[in-house]
């Protein structure tokens, strides 16, 4: 539940809040229960106060970005879900070849952003559908790329309001991993080096991207992006294909059958549906090949 104190601090802070909301319309697999209350948070003032009355109210709260590494309880979250918005959403140009971006900027928005002002390096990132804070949390990557390439610093807000910032190695980043991965701190911004290159070349490079996605992967039905880890040696979506796993179901989770890495919602999928297939894929694929699929997808909420 959330108290009247931290309701009050929510309207006075001029946030968007919507009390019991459906997760699955905040998520991109469409999955997931109520929270008790999901706001959008437009300054870092407003965010420090909000998590500082979160710890004196015992409150619990999470930050998402796009949620699109999500796959949330079918029982939903207690306490209170913070999206980044306002200036979290602002990106600008620093200098010659640096990008800060709000936390709350869409990987899309800040490569169309480097497109324009003729820097290259971010093409990698075109078409994956998430934040900038969201891709620093999990070092997100594709196609030969990953944001620790371009990534010089970052600002953070502590549990305990204090900010912060980390620059280069301290980022810690390695597979799908970073700096944040293990920390309850909140990003604030980032800023990415760029290289000058032609617009019509990133132009190019971006649409062979984005051809490459549409060609491999089920864009069309929701979904968390790839679910599991590349096990060292292998691929997880070769493996799924060879132990005959391509199309499985599980109500209405389903085993992609254009690209075995991906779990598709095909209308009414439950976490627990997704839960289950993920349990399935796992078991086969150890005990036909040996191999341990980690999973890439964040569960949360109450079970």
């Amino acid at each position: 539940m959330i108290s009247e104190k931290l309701k009050d601090i929510i309207i006075n802070e001029d946030c968007n809040a919507y009390f019991d909301e459906p997760m699955s319309l905040h998520t991109s697999f469409r999955i997931g229960g109520k929270t008790d209350c999901f706001c959008e948070v437009n300054t870092v003032e407003s965010l420090r106060k909000i998590i500082a009355c979160c710890r004196e109210e015992n409150t619990d709260y999470f930050v998402i970005g796009l949620g699109s590494n999500l796959l949330v309880s079918d029982d939903g979250l207690d306490g209170i879900v913070i999206k980044l918005g306002g200036d979290f959403e602002e990106i600008t140009l620093e200098d010659d070849c640096t990008i800060r971006c709000g936390a709350g900027v869409s990987l899309a928005k800040m490569c169309l952003f480097a497109k324009n002002k003729a820097l290259g390096g971010a093409e990698f990132a075109w078409g994956i559908p998430g934040s900038v804070g969201g891709a620093v949390y999990m070092n997100a990557g594709a196609y030969g790329g990953e944001i620790k390439d371009i990534v010089v610093s970052s600002r953070y807000l502590d549990e305990n309001g204090n900010i912060g910032e980390i620059t280069g190695d301290q980022h810690d980043f390695s597979y799908r991993h970073s700096f944040y991965s293990e920390k309850k701190y909140t990003i604030l911004d980032v800023c990415v080096k760029l290289s000058p290159k032609s617009k019509n070349e990133i132009f190019y490079l971006m649409q062979d991207t984005m051809d490459k996605r549409k060609k491999k992967q089920p864009l069309n039905r929701p979904s968390a992006g790839s679910v599991f880890k590349r096990p060292e040696g292998y691929y997880a979506a070769a493996l799924i294909e060879d132990c005959g796993l391509k199309g499985v179901s599980v109500g209405d989770a389903q085993v992609s059958e254009k690209h075995s890495g991906f779990i598709v919602n095909n209308g009414r999928a439950k976490a627990e549906d997704v839960k289950s297939l993920i349990r399935k894929v796992q078991d086969v694929v150890k005990d036909k090949t040996g191999v341990e699929l980690e999973c890439e997808v964040r569960f949360v909420g109450n079970k």
